[in-house]
């Protein structure tokens, strides 16, 4: 199989009456998020941002995988380190920081760096094959304080140390999502919660998001330090 290029790996549709979709389109390698996606994700983020008409954004993956996090692989490369953690924080900031309201369409496992994806949207919905961990913590940092915001201490410090795996059903019954559906009714379900939300002008939804923001009280710029 030939290496799929960047503009090909994310993929932005819209926005259609006020809602754009990214999807990460690596299927073949479990929409794991290389530098580029990264990269490619922020970019697409940095325009939905200044795009008046733009109220929601979609986050999904490429066939039966939300994102299995990143790319092991890169991590290998001793000459991508500076590269590779700069992508990182530039991608959680571009996440943790977007001015409007984002909706992760889970639809399927989402591990790591992917487990944090979700965690940074403002709004879960899954399909019922959706699984979440942290199987990272065998070698390496994990992201903590975002997912604590959302379930608290007692859950996330559990997720975070034992990298423990959390179904579709559990995650539904903690409020980590929003709903549970079958595979096929996901996107639509995704789409619905979106058009929701794009009821509301704008600028309330900018206010509103700028709420999330400082509540949250994240101001770090490193990923390692979240």
């Amino acid at each position: 199989m030939s290496k799929r290029r960047r503009e090909d790996q994310v993929l932005v549709d819209g926005p259609h009456e006020a809602v754009a979709t990214i999807t990460i389109n690596r299927p073949e390698k479990r929409n794991a998020l290389s530098i580029a996606v990264r990269d490619a994700v922020s970019d697409a983020l940095d325009r939905l941002a200044a795009d008046e008409g733009c109220k929601v954004v979609l986050v999904t993956g490429a066939g039966e995988v939300f994102s299995a996090g990143f790319d092991l692989r890169e991590f290998e490369q001793l000459d991508l380190a500076d590269e590779l953690w700069a992508s990182s924080d530039r991608f959680h900031r571009a996440w943790l920081e977007f001015p409007l309201p984002t909706v992760a369409v889970v639809n399927g496992p989402a591990l790591a760096g992917g487990f944090d994806l979700a965690v940074m949207c403002d709004v879960r919905v899954a399909s019922d094959t959706a699984r979440f961990s942290h199987p990272e913590l065998a070698f390496g940092d994990v992201v903590y304080g975002p997912l604590h915001d959302l379930v608290g201490a007692l859950v996330a410090r559990d997720l975070c140390l034992t990298g423990r795996v959390m179904d579709a059903a559990e995650a539904l019954g903690l409020g980590f999502l929003s709903k549970v559906v079958p595979g096929d009714e996901l996107m639509a379900e995704g789409m619905e919660a979106a058009s929701a939300i794009a009821r509301a002008p704008r600028d309330v939804l900018q206010r509103t998001k700028a709420k999330f923001i400082r509540r949250s009280g994240v101001v770090t710029d490193k990923t390692l330090d979240l």
